[in-house]
């Protein structure tokens, strides 16, 4: 059975839904990120850059056990695991892993500093705010231009790059979007929402997360606590 360190949250849900996705046996456990279990010594030596997720497989390639961290690495293990959710064919690959490293490296990180500036930023910076919350309409502007030629993300399957994706549109409103101005974006969000397993996946820890909104979490997210050496 496989162990999924995680936390309820947009990159921690990617790897729930793909578990559930995939129908694979597996166990959550979680890491309180508010709580700084984080930066405990046993999740670094799986995650040694202290962030959820991060997975153990005691079945790895070689039967042997083996940890992986990093979300979007973990979807191309499980991938490769299942033979699920990535084309076989090079050139249907490598339009999946464009569109997933357009989520690792843009609609993660800018939709996370919207985020932040938006509502966990102790002061409200007018000029941090505009610029991530344009960044953030310019993503969907992206993927919904996308999307009014293709069923899916990256074509005509259903992919990791849709499970990468989906999770971080949750959020959209606290992210300044409307939806009126993303149609194509708009169908494909509700049609992944609707998907059994999706529903399941991003259940997952739910129960367990709590308001950013005290002194010690924000320290210990956005803080002090977050850069000491270890």
């Amino acid at each position: 059975m496989i162990e999924v360190y995680s936390w309820a949250t947009p990159n921690g849900h990617k790897v729930h839904v793909m578990l559930e996705e995939c129908g694979l046996p597996y166990r959550a456990i979680p890491v309180d990120i508010g709580a700084g279990e984080q930066f405990k010594p046993e999740f670094l030596k799986i995650s040694p850059n202290n962030k959820i997720p991060a997975i153990v497989d005691p079945d790895g390639p070689d039967g042997q056990p083996i940890s992986v961290f990093e979300s979007g690495a973990i979807l191309l293990y499980l991938a490769g695991k299942t033979g699920k959710f990535l084309p076989a064919d090079t050139r249907g690959k490598y339009k999946v892993l464009e569109w997933l490293m357009f989520q690792m490296g843009g609609v993660g990180p800018m939709l996370g500093q919207a985020h932040h500036f938006r509502i966990y930023a102790p002061e409200k910076i007018p000029y941090a705010v505009e610029r991530y919350t344009n960044e953030a309409k310019r993503l969907y502007g992206v993927m919904n231009r996308q999307l009014a030629h293709t069923k899916y993300i990256a074509g005509d399957e259903y992919t990791i790059a849709d499970i990468a994706i989906f999770p971080w549109l949750r959020s959209w409103k606290n992210q300044g979007i409307d939806w009126n101005d993303h149609p194509h974006l708009k169908g494909w969000f509700d049609e992944i929402a609707a998907r059994p397993a999706v529903q399941r996946g991003v259940e997952v820890l739910a129960h367990l997360r709590k308001p950013l909104n005290d002194d010690k979490t924000r320290d210990v997210l956005f803080g002090k606590t977050q850069y000491q050496a270890r």
